[in-house]
């Protein structure tokens, strides 16, 4: 991660893959069509009502400071995203899934169902769109799926790898399968990463720690592979 010299207006973009081939084409097939925008690197609290200076220097501080460099990893970037509410609005939504903290044992299962407090004048309800789930370190589950909804998606197991990366999810729920084996506990007893939801109408998000249990139960053999999972 890096910073850019605010002193004149700058557009700092990552393309994916994907976009690289589009723009490649040059035949116009490479078009944005949505963007968002974010305010990561404001700290509101530098704002000086009394500044020595006058009212029209109460954000000087602001505007001074360095703007984060642009990275493809949500979870360090993006992470407060402005949104556009109707006129009159009151109360900012809220995504909650009623659970503090998710704690799995090896191999076990759950589904999370999310749904938004204070979207369009209604308590608990779910938003068509559905929502997006990050897991930060996907190397910690053997399964990560959206459920229900147009634009739900399935993660099946991965390899492990030395290096934690993070993927993302869409339904109206997450289901969500820990690790059955010990290979990266080592000498913990648990391994702890968070599950970012936000709502893909609001614009609202919830993070959720998530915490994986040496629970051993019974060894199992599969395919030439050992591994550890529940009775």
């Amino acid at each position: 991660m890096g910073y850019l010299d605010n002193s004149s207006i700058t557009v700092d973009a990552i393309l994916t893959k994907r976009g690289r081939e589009l723009l490649a084409r040059n035949d116009g097939s490479f078009r944005i069509t949505q963007f968002a925008l974010g305010d990561d690197e404001v700290d509101y609290t530098l704002f000086n009502e009394n500044h020595p200076n006058g009212s029209q220097y109460s954000g000087e501080a602001i505007e001074n400071m360095p703007l984060i460099e642009a990275i493809p990893d949500e979870t360090n970037i993006m992470r407060h995203k402005l949104i556009t509410l109707p006129r009159g609005t009151s109360k900012l939504a809220i995504v909650t899934a009623n659970v503090p903290k998710i704690t799995l044992s090896l191999g076990a299962s759950t589904v999370i169902n999310p749904t938004t407090l204070n979207f369009n004048g209604l308590n608990n309800l779910a938003e068509p769109s559905g929502y997006t789930a990050t897991i930060a370190d996907r190397r910690l589950l053997t399964s990560f799926s959206g459920r229900g909804g147009g634009s739900s998606s399935r993660r099946d197991i991965k390899r492990y790898s030395g290096t934690a990366v993070s993927e993302t999810v869409m339904g109206q729920a997450i289901s969500l399968t820990a690790i059955n084996s010990l290979t990266l506990f080592g000498k913990n007893n648990k391994l702890i990463t968070t599950l970012i939801i936000e709502g893909r109408d609001s614009g609202a998000r919830t993070t959720i720690p998530v915490e994986i249990s040496k629970v051993v139960v019974k060894s199992t053999s599969f395919n030439g592979e050992t591994g550890i999972s529940l009775a």
